[in-house]
């Protein structure tokens, strides 16, 4: 896997990924042009164990017919600005097994997604699941 960030200016980069992809990044603390890296990471922790959610409650054949999953990180106020706590919100909607929810979101969090085994070595994941039926 391969990405890019090449200068525009002030603070400005465009990001490109391997698959050719690319992404604004904002360095300036209004991010008026584009995300901030460390948003591009959180979000790929949303998108990541969504993917891993969705993927376990199709292989069960679960009849849930939408799926949001929302963070709010904490970061230690030192540099580096780790994430030192995430709270992950899945709601999903359908008429969905409890149990197979819980599975889902177990599974991706504990074997499945890459980016939250990364930011598991600094933060505390904690995850909620809202039903709405």
């Amino acid at each position: 896997m391969r990405a890019s960030a090449t200068w525009k200016q002030e603070m400005i980069f465009d990001a490109v990924s391997h698959s050719g992809h690319t992404i604004v990044f904002d360095g300036d603390d209004a991010h008026t042009q584009g995300i901030s890296p460390v948003e591009a990471v959180l979000m790929g922790l949303c998108g990541c164990t969504a993917m891993d959610v969705v993927s376990i409650l199709k292989k069960k054949r679960e009849p849930f017919t939408g799926l949001t999953v929302s963070a709010v990180a904490e970061r230690d106020p030192a540099p580096p600005k780790v994430f030192t706590h995430v709270n992950l919100i899945y709601r999903v909607a359908g008429e969905v097994s409890h149990k197979a929810m819980e599975d889902a979101v177990r599974l991706s969090e504990t074997k499945y997604c890459g980016v939250a085994a990364m930011l598991s070595k600094t933060a505390k994941i904690e995850f909620v699941i809202e039903y709405a039926g």
